[in-house]
């Protein structure tokens, strides 16, 4: 409010030669300057006198907290939580908050980091919160807040406004300009109970597995650009049974060209019949022996290899690990074994067109946008997380058939665009009306399988979701 006084103050000042006094502030001396999760928040103002507790707590991730600030949380949380090392510093306030409010009829609301509503973070922080007591009285999902600061930050945020007391008054949730009265609000801010969706090894239902792309733990000696295969050629023609292309999710989505050196099966007279490839495995090898990482080190006994091989003799199905928010659908695509996958994209090794069709569809995008993380805004799609918790639809031969005709029609549909890359074909404005309707073909059947109708809302959709997951994991 001082702030906001002295900006306007300023304005006006330019309009009116006089002083005046902008907002009903006075100068009292209740500014506690100190660590908040450290402090005793009872000595600063005692619960019985508080009817509200407002603010926006520092945004620090998971990956930028010092060490100090990673032992504050452990301290406040049980003992006996697994993973607090792994949510977000503003997570600190909501537990202050809930032990101060504790008896009382005091409510609470903070700007927040989206992320804690979002992906591993959920079932770590809210099971906690839920121990605590809270009872969510209204949420606002997820805004981008513009900074004033002359080096602009993007932050994405949500309000959530809660109290230490369960009550059977109806709940709010804004979303942009619309506004939604529900009898529950989840931790993922939906409407619904509060069902957590935990990481996990292997899928809920009978599907093929999904892993990460191949890593190549070399320090950048063993991926290639278009100069490397081009001194490679030069040196000998012979060398292009060693170059293979190499694609994640980046690539996948934007045709962007990238190569490799794959030596697997490659025999060592072979191997050092190239001064180029001599001198690119014996960095990688150099680099591997400097690693504290005893599998890094390990990995030095074998420097002509990828670190972590995972790619299939068959074709796989490529999901990128992060893709724009402003998609309607994430673009996975069919991919041929002798492109080499990375470790920035999700590979599915058995699916089938059937498989593509339900992943490609409105209900499996409705369910990633709630429980996936994210970077920034777009969407951190993941296999623990997002696929091994999916709810796969139980269907008839010929409901299989029908989503596999749907599925063949989108990939026929992009086919008529050679020249375009993914990112081309999704981008919302311009997306062919070849492609928009084989899509909108495929919905349809998806939601057929499931028992849903075409004119099913994305939140009813979720919810039926959700009541599948319940009853897939009792």
């Amino acid at each position: 409010l001082w702030i906001a006084e002295s900006q306007m103050v300023n304005e006006t000042a330019k309009i009116l030669a006089r002083d005046i006094d902008f907002l009903p502030l006075k100068s009292y001396s209740n500014i506690i300057e100190g660590n908040a999760l450290t402090l005793d928040w009872n000595e600063v103002c005692p619960a019985d006198k508080l009817s509200y507790i407002i603010g926006n707590p520092p945004f620090v991730g998971k990956k930028e907290q010092t060490r100090e600030q990673k032992a504050e949380l452990v301290a406040l949380f049980d003992k006996k939580a697994k993973g607090i090392g792994n949510i977000d510093y503003v997570s600190g306030w909501y537990k202050k908050a809930l032990t101060l409010m504790e008896g009382t009829n005091c409510q609470a609301a903070f700007v927040s980091t989206n992320s804690i509503t979002q992906g591993e973070q959920v079932p770590i922080l809210w099971r906690e919160l839920f121990k605590a007591g809270i009872n969510i009285i209204f949420a606002h999902r997820t805004f981008r807040w513009d900074s004033e600061a002359t080096l602009k930050a993007h932050v994405h945020c949500v309000i959530i406004g809660f109290s230490n007391k369960i009550n059977n008054r109806k709940k709010i949730i804004y979303d942009g300009e619309f506004s939604k009265e529900v009898n529950e609000i989840s931790p993922y801010l939906i409407e619904g109970k509060s069902i957590f969706v935990d990481k996990r090894e292997k899928s809920i239902c009978d599907v093929p597995a999904i892993m990460y792309g191949s890593m190549p733990i070399d320090d950048g000696h063993l991926i290639l650009n278009r100069e490397d295969v081009d001194l490679l050629l030069q040196e000998s023609p012979n060398n292009e049974k060693f170059i293979r292309k190499y694609a994640g999710g980046d690539e996948i989505i934007k045709n962007k060209e990238r190569w490799c050196l794959w030596l697997k099966n490659i025999s060592p007279i072979e191997l050092r019949s190239s001064a180029i490839i001599q001198d690119r495995v014996a960095n990688t090898r150099l680099f591997r022996e400097s690693s504290n990482r005893p599998q890094t080190l390990k990995l030095a006994d074998v420097p002509y290899l990828f670190g972590e091989i995972r790619q299939p003799e068959t074709p796989m199905l490529v999901i990128p690990k992060v893709s724009s928010e402003r998609r309607r659908y994430i673009p996975i695509a069919f991919v041929q074994p002798e492109v080499i996958i990375n470790g920035s994209a999700l590979i599915i090794p058995d699916a089938t067109l059937y498989h593509f069709g339900i992943l490609i569809s409105n209900i499996h995008m409705a369910w990633t946008r709630i429980v996936c993380g994210r970077m920034k805004s777009d969407y951190q799609y993941s296999g623990s997380n997002v696929y091994n918790n999916f709810p796969w639809p139980t269907i008839t031969p010929e409901q299989e058939a029908e989503i596999s005709r749907t599925a063949q029609a989108i990939l026929d549909a992009r086919n008529l665009y050679p020249d375009c890359s993914l990112a081309d074909l999704y981008d919302e404005l311009f997306m062919p009306v070849e492609l928009r309707r084989a899509h909108q073909a495929n919905d349809k059947a998806v939601m057929k399988a499931y028992g849903l109708s075409v004119t099913t809302s994305e939140s009813d959709t979720v919810a039926h979701l959700f009541k599948l997951y319940e009853e897939l994991t009792k």
